[in-house]
């Protein structure tokens, strides 16, 4: 018996991360309707009412303005897969019930897809995308609990965060970071996880936090520390913490030795 046909899904943002999962969503029978950044992407999907799925792969610093655009009927048919992800980011533009997916794994131009540790993934979209990732041998699972899904996000953030403000004082590695720099590391993690707290709004367990930052260390020991975004995540921030009135002493050291 032949197959039903698959639902189709949008893909705003087809850069390297969008394509990997546009990718894996074809091979899982998912037609894919790109939507190009230039695009005005409420008639776009208004014109698409079918869809069943909308992948959102722009970066951090485009979010806000994608988001902006999406139709109140799309709401819950929004797969989210920024760095720096937290529940506000959605939550201000009246979005409550997204598919969210912390992403361990990276892809560089015209290098292959390289998986750090498994992806979690919660939402009502969250079996479609798994099954995409896991179709392109990306290793990736289901989160049920919204509250150990929102653990995952703060992991990943400090994993990001901390490696790359590190990197910008040592360069290199994460084995090298943790290795030869690790006290520089925990204390820009205090300070990286003092700002997750106040954007949240809950403490966590910092030493469960950690090891997960340490866990994607291991999945990846050569990962550099430092993207081309080291900069601008750090001055994000500072920022943030200033709005929220966060010290963030660690980090604010770093930046005054990057302007000597």
């Amino acid at each position: 018996m032949s197959q039903p046909f698959a639902t189709e899904w949008g893909l705003i943002g087809a850069g390297e991360i969008g394509g990997v999962l546009a990718h894996g969503l074809l091979k899982t029978g998912h037609p894919v309707f790109p939507i190009g950044r230039d695009t005005n992407i409420q008639a776009a999907l208004s014109a698409r009412p079918f869809l069943d799925g909308s992948l959102v792969a722009v970066g951090e610093k485009d979010l806000d303005s994608v988001l902006e655009q999406i139709p109140g009927a799309w709401y819950d048919r929004l797969v989210l897969i920024q760095n720096e992800l937290l529940p506000d980011d959605w939550r201000k533009h009246g979005i409550e019930t997204p598919t969210v997916a912390s992403i361990w794994f990276e892809k560089k131009p015209g290098k292959p897809v390289k998986p750090l540790i498994s992806s979690p993934v919660h939402g009502p979209r969250a079996d479609a995308l798994v099954a995409a990732m896991q179709s392109l041998d990306i290793p990736a699972h289901h989160v049920d609990d919204a509250d150990a899904m929102l653990e995952e996000l703060v992991i990943k953030n400090v994993y990001i965060l901390t490696t790359n403000i590190a990197g910008l004082e040592t360069g290199g590695d994460v084995e090298e970071l943790w290795t030869n720099h690790q006290q520089l590391a925990r204390d820009i993690a205090a300070d990286v996880i003092a700002l997750q707290e106040a954007k949240v709004g809950k403490t966590f367990d910092h030493q469960h936090l950690i090891n997960g930052m340490v866990k994607g260390f291991d999945g990846d020991p050569r990962h550099q520390c430092m993207g081309r975004s080291a900069p601008q995540r750090m001055e994000r921030a500072l920022s943030q913490a200033r709005d929220l009135n966060v010290a963030m002493p660690h980090i604010a050291d770093v930046a005054a030795r990057q302007t000597d």
